[in-house]
């Protein structure tokens, strides 16, 4: 067992990846190998099985996808790479990571398959011959049985973050799949834990396996005051620009992924008024220093950095770390968010997260042993009393500080042959001097929030009002329950009798709809229903998507419990039931993907 906690100190180009993988790892920006991706790469990249014990947001993905893509085969038009994950929204996280890596292999193709999309793109798309497949384990299941997912070239099998698949019900679907896959097949398991049938099923499946485990040592100073800002509709450098704005910062550090985007970033800054440079790799020492030094001495208010670049640097000045792009493990944000509030000083860090890339946030969260506060972006208002404020902090220095008998002379004179008043002429010349940083910003277009965020507050709004009046009831088949905060408590037609358990509800609900299992909250198991919390503010389509999943040979038909939501209001009315026995004719079977998880 090799266990780590530094990164070493090597690069990608002397691991022997492919000379494909290593163009477009030097174009996504990757640097240095993080530990897990340093230890896991040659032995996978010399066919050996792997067991790898690290945390979320330690670069998993790269450690075993850059390998097995160097491994890959592109005239076999079979898939010849599977990777399971519990989750569909890990599962197209990592297709579209997959996709980055082997941008520059032609022929490539790959492929995400889980619950909640139409069998029938899936099916046309499998037709396209990938060579990857990323599935969710139910998913994935389906498509063997129907025989629609052929495996007999099958060269490795990656089990991602098993030990979720464990909890949400899914490792029975993982080793029937695992038995389906051929003798000769490559196996990688990757977990946070190691619990005993992860345990059981790395010691029957996987031959001789090479043990890695990760310690994460990260861990951040008090003095940091870190806050995030969810991507929204605003463009990232609006939202950059307003931030700029209104923070007080002395010096600051732009954090981006890629070295161009150090430059694109620097340029774009410099154009809005901002003293700006970019740090990255590809520029000499000299041209470094120079950056710098420019900084220390206070000619230079940002640099936009890449993680290496910026390692180690100490400057005083450096209040701000903004994380512009998500860094690609814990390890590397912590590095980030170093640069400032060192040796006892006060900083600040903020990160700029979109709703994918979440589970970032809750593995830094993790990480680190602090929560990270949310942040609102300043509004044109607090825009607009940041510029005033600074304008007459500027307006009284000047007084202070110049000699202005030449100017007064040419504004008496102005005054005496105008007959102006001197306020007028006062206002006149703060006009010209904001002219191109306007006091008092024009709002173009209205500002919406996010589409969850106004659908939260319509609902929100409904229950306050529905709070006035009693509940409807729904006879005696309910018991009294009562939601936590920021949950609304939904029925499922699916308990105990019908052979169901809190581990299938978990399972199905998370996979089909793309809901995260961390935010499925309290579940209540009768004898033939249950009730579930789930997060407030449900969209529709969703709403209308989650009634139509299958656990255990029946439909969740999904309702709102107190039966005031808008969904359950458009919620369509139940056929009648049919009589006789239930339909069980194949072709009945393959249309419900659930019902093999008991």
């Amino acid at each position: 067992m090799s266990d780590t906690e530094q990164t070493p100190a090597i690069s990608f180009s002397e691991l022997g990846l492919a000379a494909p993988i290593l163009k477009a790892i030097n174009e996504v920006g990757y640097e240095t190998p993080s530990p897990i991706q340093a230890q896991s790469i040659t032995p996978l990249l010399e066919g050996r099985d792997l067991l790898g014990q690290a945390q979320t947001g330690t670069g998993k993905t790269a450690a075993f996808a850059l390998p097995l893509l160097s491994r890959l085969d592109t005239k076999t038009k079979m898939p010849q790479i599977l990777v399971l994950a519990p989750t569909r929204e890990l599962a197209i996280q990592v297709a579209e990571a997959i996709q980055g890596y082997a941008r520059h292999i032609k022929g490539f193709h790959v492929l995400p398959i889980y619950g909640g999309q139409s069998m029938g793109i899936q099916l046309n798309q499998l037709k396209r011959n990938p060579q990857v497949i990323v599935g969710t384990p139910g998913r994935v299941l389906d498509h063997i049985r129907r025989r629609t997912l052929k495996l007999g070239e099958l060269k490795a099998l990656v089990l991602d973050e098993a030990d979720e698949m464990l909890r949400m019900g899914f490792i029975d679907d993982v080793e029937t799949i695992l038995k389906e896959t051929p003798e000769s097949r490559q196996v990688a398991l990757f977990s946070a834990t190691m619990p005993g049938p992860i345990h059981r099923v790395a010691t029957r499946y996987l031959k001789n396996p090479v043990e890695i485990r990760i310690k994460s040592k990260t861990s951040t100073v008090d003095t940091i005051n870190q806050r995030y800002w969810q991507v929204t509709g605003m463009h990232k450098l609006d939202a950059l620009t307003r931030i700029l704005e209104v923070e007080q910062f002395d010096a600051m550090i732009i954090f981006v992924r890629t070295k161009n985007a150090t430059a694109e970033l620097a340029e774009k800054l410099e154009a809005r008024g901002y003293s700006s440079s970019p740090l990255n790799g590809d520029m000499n020492q000299a041209a470094r220093e120079k950056a710098i030094d420019r900084m220390k001495k206070g000619k230079l208010d940002i640099l936009v950095a890449t993680d290496v670049a910026a390692r180690g640097l100490d400057i005083e000045r450096i209040s701000h770390v903004i994380n512009y792009d998500v860094p690609h493990d814990t390890e590397s944000y912590v590095h980030r968010i170093g640069r400032t509030g060192r040796a006892g000083r006060k900083g600040e860090a903020i990160l700029f997260i979109q709703p994918r890339e979440k589970r970032m946030l809750f593995a830094i969260e993790k990480a680190t042993r602090q929560t990270i506060a949310k942040m609102q972006l300043p509004s044109t208002e607090d825009i607009a009393d940041r510029r005033v404020m600074h304008f007459t902090q500027i307006l009284s220095e000047t007084i202070e500080s110049q000699d202005l008998a030449f100017f007064q002379e040419v504004i008496s004179n102005y005054q005496d042959s105008h007959d102006a008043d001197p306020l007028e002429v006062a206002a006149a010349l703060t006009y010209l001097v904001q002219k191109n940083r306007p006091l008092k910003p024009v709002v173009h277009v209205r500002e919406r929030p996010a589409r969850a965020e106004r659908e939260r507050g319509s609902r929100r709004d409904r229950t306050d009002r529905n709070e006035q009046r009693p509940s409807p009831r729904r006879g005696n088949r309910t018991e009294n329950h009562r939601s936590e905060d920021g949950m609304q408590t939904y029925r499922v037609e699916v308990g105990k009798s019908h052979g169901a358990e809190v581990k299938n509800l978990v399972g199905a609900i998370a996979n089909e709809a793309g809901i995260d299992s961390k935010d499925i909250g309290r579940i209540s198991m009768q004898d033939d229903y249950s009730t579930i919390d789930l997060p407030e503010g449900m969209p529709k389509d969703l709403f209308q998507q989650l009634r139509k999943v299958w656990v255990c040979n029946k439909q969740l038909e999904l309702s709102l419990l107190d039966g005031d939501s808008a969904a359950s209001s458009d919620k369509p009315s139940r056929k009648p039931r049919r009589s006789g026995k239930p339909r069980t004719r194949a072709r009945d079977q393959a249309r419900r993907p659930s019902q093999q998880r008991k």
